[in-house]
């Protein structure tokens, strides 16, 4: 007898589930005509953000890399093409969890690392939390205190004080799962894929729990040190090897016009003239080494990515799942462009060995015959490849120049995405990520919380720019970065590069790389900006 027409024997594995799940849904509605179902329909998010990661890097940005899980995201999803953070780690974070400017929680916006006051703001983890969400995290915590006393039900990763290494255990780093002190492993340790590992495994807890849930994986790659293994870097050595820095930025911005993702009269900013052409560089092999592990850090974050999104489609969450991936701030100039015998706090004739806690010491410097990778060497890839990594944007890592500032954001949503594949020119900010969270979960900010009155979120939902729909956005958004103060107002961007410099304004409407100041052209918006930031800045307390 042939297949009747509709029999779910006849259906695709993910439609079959599909079809389940609402059958078992409609019965319950039947026998239970009292109750409801809002707990269960209420969307589950998972939110990536990776460390140090330039603005092309990735595939459906323009890049080389392998990011197949990660592309798979924005074909399915959104890409935002003029998102920003705040140009350092603990900066954006501050405004990721919080929804707020990040001097309003304590953070000074110029350095990497300080305490929040948590008398002023509550984390998104918290908020959740308690309007009934399994909330879990792994990766890079920067907090005074535990991710599990902040509104995290479980934890995995270091608390993050220093420098750490991929390899091995370090001082100043501490791993913890959940409240308790997590102890290395003898052998096979690599963190990204320790990363990977439990947020798979807190992923899979959590499907199969009732309670919707609430994921934030930070994984700390691609930032320095350029830690990878072997298997894992040698794809890319001939790849870089012969094209070089220059080469590979010219495709990335060739297809990146093809994409959309640039505007046809898009201004990229310049190579800056200490970067030598890739034909006169006397140190090729060391260079494209760099370029190589850094690439292959990036893949193996997309490697836990797709284990992420296994997870969430074999178990029938993913058509109810936020996935957001981004990062917290521009490709990293660190590293040099030349060999080096030392950096990052290692010399010869230094005490190299008291800062990983097996004693071994690290190698100090790079070069031809210090390559990077292993586990006793610590280095950067260097401004020749950051501005590649950063193409076609100005500048790098904590300056308020679009290179330190704006960041690659994908969202896939399953039935609210409106045009899966598509972008959007929309701008947004790290603080909106808070309030798109609670939008979504269908929470409230509060007014106090557990004895604390935080400050009034500042963040807006993006939910309607996902649903494709023109968004109310932020009539000011403004940064004090460790190199330089910004304002941006519509289309126009006024930054200043240094106090005592004079400010900068530019149209980012075509000028993305910052290349045509205008400042001596319109003076009076020069007036208006510069005032309206100096408002910003006395609200949120910016120094």
């Amino acid at each position: 007898m042939p297949d009747r027409p509709g029999d779910p024997a006849t259906l695709s594995p993910k439609v079959r589930r599909t079809y389940m799940r609402c059958l078992c849904l409609l019965l319950l509605l039947l026998l239970l005509p009292g109750s409801t179902v809002r707990a269960a329909e209420r969307p589950n998010i998972v939110l990536v953000m990776v460390d140090d990661m330039g603005w092309s890097d990735l595939g459906c940005y323009g890049g080389e890399i392998e990011t197949p899980h990660i592309d798979a995201l924005a074909a399915d999803g959104l890409r935002f093409t003029r998102f920003y953070n705040n140009a350092v780690c603990g900066a954006t974070r501050a405004s990721l969890l919080t929804g707020l400017w990040c001097q309003q929680t304590g953070h000074r916006g110029d350095r990497w690392n300080e305490p929040k006051d948590f008398s002023r703001c509550v984390l998104i983890s918290e908020v959740l939390q308690a309007s009934g969400y399994h909330t879990a995290m792994v990766g890079k915590w920067q907090g005074r205190d535990l991710a599990v006393h902040r509104g995290f039900d479980r934890f995995f990763g270091p608390n993050c004080q220093g420098k750490i290494s991929y390899w091995n255990a370090v001082r100043a780093n501490d791993f913890y799962l959940d409240d308790q002190p997590w102890a290395f492993p003898e052998t096979g340790f690599f963190m990204t894929d320790a990363f990977s590992d439990h947020a798979v495994r807190f992923l899979e807890e959590a499907t199969a729990g009732e309670k919707p849930f609430f994921l934030y994986v930070a994984y700390i790659a691609p930032h320095w040190p350029l830690h990878a293994r072997e298997e894992t870097i040698a794809p890319y050595r001939e790849r870089y090897r012969s094209r070089g820095w220059r080469g590979w930025r010219n495709t990335r911005l060739e297809r990146q016009r093809q994409m959309g993702l640039l505007p046809e009269n898009a201004r990229p900013a310049p190579v800056p003239e200490s970067i030598p052409d890739w034909a006169d560089e006397e140190y090729k092999d060391w260079q494209a080494e760099r370029m190589a592990v850094y690439a292959a850090q990036i893949s193996n974050v997309d490697r836990g990515v797709g284990r992420l999104l296994k997870v969430l489609d074999e178990s029938g969450a993913d058509e109810n799942t936020l996935v957001l991936f981004l990062s917290d701030n521009g490709a990293a100039r660190d590293g040099g462009l030349r060999p080096t015998s030392s950096g990052f706090g290692f010399k010869p004739g230094g005490n190299n060995s008291s800062w990983r806690k097996d004693g071994v010491a690290i190698r100090p410097g790079s070069g031809p015959d210090l390559m990077p990778g292993p586990h006793d060497t610590f280095s950067g890839y260097g401004v020749a490849w950051a501005t590649t990594s950063n193409t076609p944007l100005r500048d790098h890592k904590q300056s308020a120049y679009e290179g330190g500032i704006r960041t690659p954001l994908i969202v896939r949503w399953p039935g609210q995405v409106k045009e899966p594949g598509s972008m959007t020119r929309q701008p947004g900010h790290v603080i909106d990520i808070m309030a798109t969270c609670l939008d979504v979960a269908g929470a409230r900010y509060p007014e106090e919380f557990e004895g604390r009155r935080p400050v009034p979120m500042e963040g807006k939902s993006l939910v309607p720019v996902i649903r494709g729909e023109q968004r109310s956005g932020h009539e000011v958004m403004a940064w004090k970065c460790s190199r330089g103060r910004a304002i941006q107002m519509g289309g126009w961007k006024l930054v200043r590069p240094g106090d005592g410099r004079p400010w900068e304004l530019y149209n980012l409407a075509y000028d993305i790389g910052e290349t045509e100041n205008l400042a001596a052209d319109f003076p009076d918006r020069v007036r208006l900006m510069s005032g309206k930031y100096e408002e910003w800045r006395r609200r949120v307390g910016a120094r």
